[in-house]
This record gives C-alpha cells, structure tokens and sequence, in this order.
C-alpha cells in the first residue's frame, strides 16, 4: 500500500461493504439494497442520486442506523455499527448523526428554539451549551424568528430551523434526505449555500446527502448513482464554488 493509499484508508469514516436489504410485502419478498458497497471519507460531501424506488432512502436509513440490514457489514468512526445494541444505537444517533429530512418534522406546539433544542431535551447525557441553539439559529439566519411557531415560518425557514436542530449535539455526519425536495428553486439554493458553508467551516462534517436533483447534486464532492439496489456509477469532480 501506497502512501497516499494509506492516507485514504485512514481517513475512511463510513464504510459498508455487502449490504442487502428487503422487507416483505404480502409475503413476498422485495429485494431493495443488492449488495451495497460504500466507503465515505471524514469530511466529504458525497450526493446519492437515483430513480424513485432505486434504494436511495433505504441505503440512508442503514447509515443512520434506523434500519438493519439482512446482511453485509457497516462501520461509522470506526465502530462496527452492526454490533451495537439498540440503545447504543440510539444513543449513538443522538450524539454523532443529525438528520435533515425533506418533511420539516417541526412540532407545531414548540417554539422554533424549542425544536431545535429537541435533541438535547431527549439526550440528557450530552451537555451542550445553554446558547447554542440561539447561536445555531442566527447562524442559519432566523435570529429573529426563535420564539415563533413553525406555522409562523416559510417552508425554507422551517428547513434551516432543521438544519440548526441536526447540527444542536455537534454531530460528525449529517444524514440528509431530499432537503430541497419540498422547496422552490431560489429557497433551495439558499439550503444548499447553508451545507456549503457548514461543510467549509472547518467542522469537519460528514455530509451524505440523497437527491433525484442534478441541479442539487452538483454541490456535493462526490455523486454516487443508484440503480435498482446496486451503485451504477461513482462520480467525482471538483467541489463547485
């Protein structure tokens, strides 16, 4: 092995390597994930990029830990994540991994900074800064917006209210599906622009990222296609300023 091989290897922070995944549907058997194999390195943003129905949701739900495989091999900073049970699981999901979803799942009862500071309120174990959500806040742009209700906000101000509640217990890897998915061009782009400062901020953020979006794509380092279950093809270029 080379030395810039071994740099590679070393730096590697999600790999899976062999995942199937099916579910079963009126007793038959849907094959979703054929054989999956993926390594993510500390601090890349790679976009996943598939047809409806390819696996793309699917595959994300494994690395976030939401779902097992049947089988195949999975480890995340290090840890066989397969090997967990499923507490250490959840706690490891409250403490390394922010989701960003396509659906704001912002609780109409809580302010905006009480949904952001969820997370925390869930995970009592982990001590965070009793500004941070303010500071997150006004760092995606809603400082004068923390104590209104998400009926109050756009559907781009509920977006970047999630984003500051991914980012609430300083995660190392951000799980994000379809984040401009419900949101015109121009609100889209201003999502976008957020991961791409965080991502350059030198917070060493791991960013996985699925999208049908070319368009959307394009911001990430990496693009990966999905296919019917199986990577199709592996896509690098140079990060798009």
């Amino acid at each position: 092995m080379d030395v810039e091989q071994e740099k590679m290897t070393n730096n590697i922070f999600l790999q899976a390597s062999d995942i199937f995944k099916s579910y079963k549907i009126e007793k038959k058997a849907i094959n979703v994930l054929k054989g999956i194999n993926l390594q993510v390195l500390k601090n890349e943003w790679i976009a996943i990029l598939g047809a409806s129905g390819s696996g793309k949701t699917t595959l994300l739900n494994v690395l976030g830990t939401l779902e097992v495989p049947d089988a195949g091999s999975f480890s995340c900073g290090g840890n066989d994540m397969l090997a967990l049970s499923r507490r250490e699981k959840a706690f490891f999901r409250s403490e390394k991994i922010g989701f960003v979803f396509q659906a704001y799942h912002m609780f109409p009862e809580l302010t905006v900074i009480e949904n952001v500071n969820l997370p925390n309120k869930l995970n009592s174990k982990i001590k965070i800064p009793r500004n941070r959500a303010e500071e997150l806040l006004e760092r995606v742009g809603l400082k004068d917006r923390i104590y209104h209700r998400p009926t109050e906000l756009s559907g781009g101000e509920q977006q970047r209210a999630a984003i500051a509640r991914a980012l609430i217990n300083a995660p190392d890897l951000i799980l994000a599906d379809e984040p401009t998915g419900n949101l015109d061009t121009e609100t889209g782009k201003g999502i976008l622009n957020i991961f791409k400062e965080l991502h350059g901020s030198g917070l060493k953020i791991t960013i996985v990222m699925i999208t049908h979006d070319l368009n959307v794509a394009d911001y990430a380092e990496r693009k990966i296609y999905l296919k019917d279950g199986k990577i199709e093809e592996y896509q690098s270029r140079e990060y798009n300023n």
